[in-house]
């Protein structure tokens, strides 16, 4: 499944060269994810669309952010039976909302916290930075955020808590991934553009990193 600034949805068979299915959207792909049977794609228009693939894709629902700023990405959790009921998605404003779709036991469920900014505040301003991908660990069901501010979090959403903060990494953390059995938090560091052109160099440092995560993102309640 691929999405576009064209205002395009399509979905493909690797073995094929054209698309299987070409859907014309409102507004321009922002980001989007994908974990059979659904999709989830975010808007230029703040719109989150869930698309159920069994058989024909198909739009199930139409979900309205709770974030006021630009999305820039989204991820889907599963609940406790591995099955996909919601979504994580992170703003340019240095906030995720989480947002349930199916069957949602409390709408107090679905809420948003702050996070990837400056710790205090100076002279009435605090450094807010974006929000560059989510990730959920497969089996604990917290999640990993990574940010323009050089650093990653890991949180519990049920409890509502952060459970870790990154030190200061070499640059920009671009994009993020936990593997299967949950054991290994993947990131890359790159400039982002956050800041412009004018910021961008060849010498800046580009890397990919693996980190041994699986008891720094277990729930508060499962640690000893």
């Amino acid at each position: 499944m691929t999405g576009s600034w064209d205002k395009t949805l399509k979905f493909w068979d690797t073995r094929q060269a054209q698309p299987l299915l070409t859907v014309n959207l409102s507004e321009r792909v922002y980001c989007a994810d994908m974990v059979y049977p659904m999709a989830a794609i975010g808007l230029a228009n703040k719109q989150v669309l869930i698309y159920q693939l069994e058989n024909q894709p198909t739009e199930y629902k139409r979900v309205d952010s709770n974030l006021k700023f630009q999305s820039r990405c989204i991820s889907i959790f599963c609940d406790k039976k591995n099955t996909p009921c919601g979504f994580g998605l992170g703003s340019v404003e240095g906030r995720v909302s989480i947002q349930y779709v199916n069957g949602i036991p409390n709408p107090k469920d679905n809420f948003t916290f702050k996070c990837h900014r400056s710790a205090g505040v100076i002279n009435g301003y605090q450094d807010i930075y974006a929000v560059n991908d989510i990730a959920f660990h497969p089996i604990h069901g917290t999640l990993a955020t990574i940010g323009s501010d050089c650093k990653y979090g890991f949180w519990d959403k049920d409890a509502r808590t952060k459970l870790k903060t990154s030190d200061q990494l070499e640059g920009p953390v671009t994009k993020c991934a936990i593997n299967a059995r949950g054991e290994i938090f993947a990131y890359a560091i790159g400039y982002d553009w956050s800041k412009g052109h004018e910021f961008a160099s060849q010498n800046k440092k580009v890397g990919i990193y693996l980190y041994p995560c699986f008891e720094d993102l277990k729930p508060k309640n499962m640690k000893k």
